[in-house]
């Protein structure tokens, strides 16, 4: 029988309850949430900024690395992240992320020129970094297999609802505004997580045992969580007995897997688009022309994305990780694809009259979204916390860090150089061409997660029988 049917001796119903997993899930999204209201910021504000010259004088050039420098700095910094979460705790590095961001929001508060703006953007790019490095593997250890399945997606939702946030905000208050609303984000996080657990796996790794009892107990509301610490205690320290050095990324063959099948779920989500999207969603949409104006378009494309996005979340379960991926990139491909032969029309061949199409690209934003959201936006972040062992795990989620830093870096500033000199249908076709190949690797690159503990996720990368077990008779109730 299950720990979760079972009934403590004194009478005490010991079934538990799963709440206190989703609290402790929706106070640390409040820092994805104010990730992404830095990282959309430049959406609503680059071309205001751009255009006020009595304030700022800052050119289109100059406003273009808005979007670059967040990336360079999460980059640069979070190989050092790398072993806080080891050495402090999950709990104290996800606190320390509120910092930085209220550091960033007071510079683009007092902001006067351009290089105070950079400076805000790189100590944005800090928390980034941090945000990485340890929300995700909160998530992913606080958490059973079932609310993680459904609500492991807080993560993602959280950051389009701070891009959605930034987005209303920003259209309706200017930068300095924008800065004093957004800066009690970070205080309300530091006031609320305070009171949170920190992860059990953190204090097994550390040999505080006791401790991860009154976590367990905590999180599953519990009173007698013995078997359950058993069998994750168990889980950890077999984790744990693996090599963990750097080499062993690659060496090992589970730790290899799980390294390729991050860096394939990075980089074909990242090439796919969305970051450019969502950070020039009004200059693409005043690019494009089309009835709406670029502030009501951007508001529609990114509110669709944070509602889907949340609705994505419970459709893995249904579906799958791999195949919700498969269909998300095939079907963006084509979607992307004739976007791009849209904008080529409208830009190159001038004689064919196509406005009675222009409600192409909004509504071709629209279903891109669609999509995107049951796996592309959903399949990359969540199976961060997933992916790697114990003994790895910092480590392979430092890389993926920087590797999203890179690809953010280098996307964003690509389609600016892509659309000045050879116009806007050529970013959107290499997303295309992107998706539409990364529909065949998925196939075999990415593991399937449903439904499987953090341990049988382990066993089915070493190519073990034992991933089985949530399909038959027992299912180990550890995260």
């Amino acid at each position: 029988m299950a720990v979760a049917e079972k009934k403590n001796v004194k009478g005490i119903n010991n079934d538990g309850q799963t709440w206190p997993q989703v609290l402790a899930i929706l106070i640390v999204c409040l820092v994805p949430f104010t990730c992404d209201l830095f990282f959309s910021w430049s959406s609503p504000f680059l071309l205001k900024i751009i255009n006020d010259k009595s304030i700022y004088d800052i050119s289109e050039e100059e406003g273009s690395y808005f979007t670059v420098i967040p990336p360079i700095s999460m980059i640069l910094t979070s190989i050092f992240f790398s072993n806080l979460n080891d050495k402090l705790g999950r709990k104290p590095t996800i606190l320390i992320n509120s910092v930085p961001h209220i550091i960033a929001w007071i510079l683009t508060a007092t902001a006067t020129n351009v290089w105070m703006f950079y400076a805000s953007r790189l100590v944005a790019g800090i928390a980034d970094g941090l945000m990485f490095a340890s929300v995700p593997m909160y998530i992913g250890e606080i958490t059973t297999p079932k609310v993680r399945g459904v609500w492991g997606n807080a993560l993602n939702f959280a950051i389009y609802l701070g891009q959605f946030a930034i987005t209303a905000i920003g259209s309706y208050c200017d930068v300095k505004q924008t800065s004093y609303i957004c800066i009690c984000f970070p205080v309300i996080h530091i006031s609320l997580f305070y009171f949170m657990p920190e992860s059990p796996y953190f204090y097994i790794m550390k040999g505080r045992f006791e401790e991860a009892r009154e976590s367990l107990r905590w999180l599953r509301k519990k009173h007698d969580v013995e078997e359950d610490f058993i069998l994750l205690k168990a889980d950890v320290e077999r984790q744990m007995s693996e090599s963990g050095t750097w080499k062993d990324l690659l060496t090992i063959n589970s730790n290899r897997k799980a390294l390729f099948a991050g860096v394939f779920l990075r980089i074909s989500q990242q090439l796919g688009g969305i970051s450019v999207f969502v950070v020039y969603t009004q200059y693409i949409f005043q690019k494009s022309g089309g009835n709406l104006s670029p502030q009501v378009s951007s508001m529609i494309f990114v509110g669709t994305l944070c509602i889907l996005n949340l609705v994505g979340g419970y459709t893995l379960d249904l579906f799958g990780r791999r195949l919700s991926y498969i269909v998300s990139l095939a079907t963006c491909g084509i979607v992307l694809l004739i976007e791009s032969v849209y904008f080529y029309i409208d830009q190159f061949e001038t004689q064919i009259d196509i406005k009675f199409l222009n409600w192409i690209p909004i509504t071709g934003m629209m279903i891109f979204v669609l999509f995107y959201s049951f796996g592309l936006g959903v399949v990359p972040t969540l199976m961060l916390g997933e992916l790697f062992s114990a003994s790895v795990k910092a480590k392979g989620l430092s890389v993926l860090t920087a590797l999203f830093g890179i690809l953010v870096c280098t996307i964003t500033k690509l389609f600016h150089v892509l659309t000045t000199n050879f116009g806007l249908y050529s970013p959107f076709l290499l997303f295309s061409v992107n998706c539409l190949v990364s529909t065949i690797l998925a196939i075999y690159l990415i593991p399937e997660t449903k439904g499987k503990t953090l341990e049988q996720i382990q066993q089915s990368l070493k190519g073990s029988k034992k991933t089985n077990e949530n399909n038959g008779v027992k299912t180990n109730p550890s995260p």
